[in-house]
């Protein structure tokens, strides 16, 4: 009888410590990585060609994730009062709560694609299934996180929304073009980061053994880094930024592991790998 493949774990001797450290430049960027393409959005937004700030929007929303997504981890050397300040930030300007993201998606890393994992579980549907739950979606993370995470997330979660409601009131009340239409963008991007932030990265990996998808080249890079998914999985306190860096130790250092990844995206994968098969199988 075939049993169930262990995800697996951080493999033993790969040097990632020295990869954690983050100077004053780094950590410059970090922060002020979406800051070009929210100018850009609202800049197009309030043109005479509004429509083409839909793209630098969308970028904006990726690289705000980025940095959410660094502040959950506290992977940007600052203390975790600051963490959770970016957070809050962050939740007004993307129109949701990255309190209750923080909350699941630390979750989703204890119980990776198991029963208990309410932000990987849409890995395991198919891509249309995934666009239609959508909209559902940070709903299902903030009643997670509201009845699960204690008072002390409650609290998080509180603020987020009033932060949002702030922006939202803020932007009627001034009512120019540009606020109103990032306010439509950011919620079509919230609908949308079932399938982009998780799904694309861990769709077909739930009976593989691996920890997620990884990608090589140009869409890893279009991506600001984040479709390193599978090395963050592993070795969770390593940069976004430096993830190409332990990338190239586990695809040179590791036997099997090179052949064994699965792009997100096949035919834009500049390197040539296996075929995705098991890590191991029965």
């Amino acid at each position: 009888m075939c049993q169930a493949i262990p995800r697996e774990t951080a493999p033993n001797g790969v040097p990632w410590q020295d990869l954690l450290p983050m100077t004053r430049h780094q950590k410059f960027i970090e922060l002020t990585l979406p800051l070009p393409w929210l100018l850009a959005s609202w800049a197009l937004f309030a043109s005479p060609v509004w429509w083409l700030g839909a793209l630098p929007s969308f970028m904006f929303f990726l690289c705000a994730l980025r940095l959410n997504h660094e502040a959950i981890h506290s992977n940007l050397g600052m203390s975790r009062r600051a963490d959770i300040a970016i957070l809050h930030f962050l939740s007004a300007l993307m129109g949701g709560s990255n309190c209750a993201v923080a909350w699941n998606h630390m979750q989703h890393h204890r119980h990776a694609m198991g029963p208990k994992d309410r932000e990987g579980h849409c890995g395991e549907m198919t891509a249309l299934e995934v666009l239609r739950y959508g909209p559902r979606f940070p709903v299902d993370l903030n009643r997670a996180a509201w009845s699960m995470g204690g008072r002390k997330w409650r609290l998080r979660i509180l603020q987020d929304w009033l932060g949002v409601a702030a922006f939202i009131i803020f932007a009627l009340w001034l009512g120019q073009r540009f606020l109103l239409l990032h306010l439509v963008a950011v919620a079509v991007a919230q609908c949308l980061t079932a399938f982009f932030a998780v799904w694309i990265t861990h769709q077909g990996t739930t009976n593989s053994g691996l920890a997620a998808r990884s990608q090589r080249g140009v869409l890893a890079k279009a991506a600001y880094l984040m479709f390193y998914h599978r090395e963050h999985h592993l070795f969770p306190k390593v940069p976004v930024a430096r993830l190409p860096e332990l990338a190239d130790r586990l695809d040179r250092g590791i036997a099997g592991y090179a052949e064994s990844r699965r792009p997100v995206v096949s035919f834009l994968d500049s390197e040539k790998v296996g075929r995705g098969s098991p890590i191991s199988s029965c």
